[in-house]
Order: structure tokens, then C-alpha cells, then sequence
């Protein structure tokens, strides 16, 4: 399994030598939502990083300049990747390269809760939808 040594690589670095510690996986949704929660852990120049609920579907969209890294914590769903779909789930991680058409559709009963890392900073300015 290739993704545990980016995970091991992930909680050593933020839990060991970063400046802050954050208990990801005890992230709960301070707020009502209908389809799509973001909230933002961390963000400078270089990168930024969210937690995101998702409880329907994420529209087909775009990042022109941003790579985005997705670690899912709960829940399943389809991703769209360009022409390809894939099926993830609790464990699964996913890189979205700049200029990759993307979408998701929740499978489970449980909204997908993921890490979402994004590089450079996220500002929200680069999500282009398709049609």
C-alpha cells in the first residue's frame, strides 16, 4: 500500500515538526449545510489545506494553476477524473493534477468527509465549472 507511507509522512511532519497540530479526524461540521462544508485548516503562499463534507455531489469543475491531493476520512463516492471514474472510500488517497476535469457523487448514507490539500494557495478564484 503506497498510501501509508504518504499518511505516516503526513501525521509525522504536521504532528512532530510543524509550528501547529490539528486532530483532523475529530473535525466535525460547526455548521448546517445542504450539499458542501469547507473549512480551512491551514493556507500560506505555498499550499493550502481543508476539510471538506460533501453530502450530494461536487459539480464537474477545474483548477487551471492548482494540483489538489484528497485523502478520504468517511464515506464513498464516484470521482470523476476526465473521461476516467473511480470508486473511493475511507483510506483512499487521489491526486488531481492541474487541468483535470473533476466531479464527485456521494455513494454512501454518511456524507464523504476528506482532506483536501491544494497547491499553491487556494483562494477559491481557480474552479472553473463544465458543462
Amino acid at each position: 500500500m503506497k498510501v501509508i507511507p504518504i499518511i505516516c509522512y503526513f501525521i509525522i511532519s504536521t504532528g512532530l515538526f510543524a509550528q501547529t497540530k490539528n486532530a483532523i479526524l475529530d473535525f466535525e461540521p460547526d455548521q448546517n449545510y445542504d450539499n458542501i462544508l469547507v473549512k480551512k485548516v491551514y493556507s500560506d503562499a505555498n499550499t493550502s489545506t481543508f476539510v471538506i463534507w460533501i453530502k450530494k455531489n461536487v459539480r464537474l469543475h477545474k483548477h487551471i494553476k492548482h494540483t489538489e491531493q484528497v485523502f478520504v476520512l468517511e464515506g464513498r463516492a464516484s470521482v470523476q477524473l476526465n473521461d476516467k471514474e473511480i470508486i473511493v472510500e475511507k483510506g483512499d488517497w487521489v491526486t488531481i493534477p492541474k487541468q483535470t476535469i473533476h466531479a464527485v457523487k456521494v455513494l454512501s448514507k454518511i456524507p464523504l468527509k476528506v482532506i483536501s490539500v491544494q497547491t499553491p494557495e487556494f483562494k477559491g478564484e481557480d474552479r472553473v465549472f463544465v458543462e
